[in-house]
C-alpha cells in the first residue's frame, strides 16, 4: 500500500487526504495547528463560500491568474462535482446571488466537520500540532504541500511551502497580498469611516491611464478602502501598486446611472425646490450624510452660502465631484487582512494534471501555496478542492 503524506489541514490538504485514501493509499494529514481548517473557518465572514455555480467558461474568467494551468484540475473535479461530494456527504447547501454557494447553516464549521467525518471515514490518520520542518524526515512515497499561502498568519499561514519548494530547487513567484484592502493618503479618509457605498462605478488609473473599472459595492476603512469592487481591484493592481513606481487614483462615480448633463439638472432641480437652504443642508438627496462634508470640503464651496446663490461653476464642480470623487491611493494592506495571497510555486515546474513536481517525483502541490489566485466569490476554494483531488489521486496511485 503506498504511503501519502499530506502536509496542511486547510481545503486543499483535507481534500488531498481524502481522495488519496479513497483510492487506497495509507494517508496521513500533517497539521502544526491544534485543528483543522483554522482559515476556512473565517472564510466568507465565517460562512464559508464552497464554489460558485456559474459555467466553467464563466469560471475562468474570475481566475486572473493561472486559468489555463487550472483547466484540467478544474474539469476534472469541477464546482458540480464539489457540491456532490459536500451534499453526498451528508452537508446542506444554499446558492445565494452571483451564484454563490454556502452551507445551509451559515456556519463554517459544519463545512469543516463534514470534511472531517470523510477523513474519518476514509481511514486518514490526522496528526495535529505537528510541524514539519523538513520533508527529509517524512517517511512517505509521496509528499502532498498543501500549506497555504501568507494571508492570515495567526491561522498558519506562514509560507513554510515556499520554503520547501525552494529546499527543493522551485522558483516561487514573490507572494503579495491579494483580496486585501487598499490604503489611501487623503486625510479625510478617516471622516468617511463605516461608510459603505452600492452600485457605485470605480476606476483605478495609474499616471492618468485607465487600469482597471468595476461598479458595485464599496466601504470605507479608517486608512483607506475596502468591499467587492475593492478586492477585486487589489486582485488586479496590488502588485504593481505596491511597487510605487507610478501615482495611483481610485476615481468613484457615485451616480454611474446618471451623465453628467442628467446629474447636474438633477442637482438644479434640488437647489430650486430648496432656495433658502444653506448649501451644507441641501444635499440630504443626493448624498449619504458623513460624505456631505467631505463633499463640501473637496467642491470649495461656502458650506453657508444660500444655494440660489450657488453659481453654475461651483454647481459643475459638484457634479464633477459626484461622477469623479478622486481618492490617492498608497498600497495594499497586509497579509494579515488579505484573503489569499497572490504569487507561490511556478506553474511551469508542476505538471497540471496531476500536481506533481516537475523536478521532483513524489512530491506534489495544492492549493493557496501555487502561484494561481482568483477573485472573490468561492472561486479559490473551488481552486484548493479541485488540485487538492488532482494531487491527491496520482499520489496515491502505483
Amino acid at each position: 500500500m503506498k504511503k501519502v503524506t499530506v502536509i496542511g489541514g486547510g481545503p486543499a490538504g483535507m481534500m488531498a487526504a481524502i481522495t488519496a485514501a479513497e483510492a487506497g493509499a495509507s494517508v496521513t494529514l500533517l497539521e502544526k495547528n491544534e485543528k483543522l481548517g483554522k482559515k476556512l473557518y473565517i472564510t466568507g465572514k465565517g460562512r464559508c463560500n464552497l464554489t460558485n455555480t456559474c459555467e466553467l467558461p464563466a469560471f475562468f474568467d474570475n481566475i486572473p491568474r493561472g486559468a489555463k494551468f487550472l483547466y484540467s484540475a478544474i474539469y476534472s473535479f469541477t464546482n458540480d462535482d464539489t457540491l456532490s461530494f459536500f451534499e453526498d456527504a451528508g452537508l446542506s447547501l444554499k446558492e445565494e446571488r452571483g451564484g454563490r454557494i454556502f452551507p445551509v447553516s451559515d456556519k463554517s464549521s459544519d463545512v469543516i466537520k463534514t470534511l472531517e467525518k470523510r477523513l474519518k471515514e476514509t481511514g486518514v490518520k490526522v496528526r495535529l500540532k505537528t510541524e514539519v520542518k523538513d520533508l527529509s524526515s517524512l517517511d512517505a512515497d509521496a509528499i502532498i504541500i498543501a500549506t497555504g499561502g501568507l494571508s492570515y498568519k495567526s491561522t498558519g499561514s506562514t509560507g513554510d511551502g515556499f520554503r520547501f519548494a525552494e529546499t527543493l530547487g522551485h522558483t516561487i513567484k514573490e507572494p503579495v497580498p491579494s483580496l486585501v484592502p487598499l490604503l489611501c493618503e487623503d486625510a479625510f479618509i478617516k471622516d468617511l469611516e463605516g461608510l459603505s457605498l452600492r452600485n457605485i462605478n470605480v476606476t483605478v488609473t495609474a499616471d492618468g491611464k485607465k487600469i482597471f473599472e468595476q461598479f458595485g459595492e464599496m466601504l470605507f476603512t479608517s486608512n483607506g478602502v475596502s468591499g467587492p469592487v475593492i478586492l477585486t481591484a487589489s486582485s488586479e493592481i496590488g502588485r504593481i501598486l505596491n511597487q510605487k513606481k507610478k501615482e495611483f487614483l481610485l476615481h468613484i462615480d457615485l451616480k454611474p446611472s446618471l451623465s453628467f448633463e442628467q446629474l447636474d439638472k438633477r442637482i438644479l432641480r434640488d437647489f430650486e425646490a430648496e432656495q433658502n437652504k444653506a448649501f451644507k443642508n441641501s444635499l440630504s438627496g443626493l448624498l449619504p450624510a458623513k460624505m456631505i462634508p467631505v463633499i463640501i470640503f473637496l467642491s470649495g464651496i461656502d458650506p453657508f452660502k444660500k444655494v440660489n446663490e450657488i453659481t453654475r461653476a461651483e454647481r459643475t464642480k459638484l457634479a464633477s465631484l459626484l461622477k469623479d470623487l478622486p481618492l490617492q491611493l498608497d498600497k495594499t494592506a497586509g497579509f494579515e487582512q488579505a484573503v489569499i495571497t497572490s504569487g507561490g510555486v511556478n506553474l511551469k515546474e508542476i505538471n497540471p494534471k496531476t500536481m506533481e513536481s516537475k523536478k521532483n517525483p513524489g512530491i506534489f502541490f495544492a492549493g493557496e501555496v501555487i502561484d494561481a489566485d482568483a477573485y472573490t466569490g468561492g472561486f479559490n476554494l473551488q481552486i484548493a478542492f479541485s488540485t487538492g483531488r488532482a494531487a491527491g489521486e496520482a499520489a496515491a496511485k502505483e
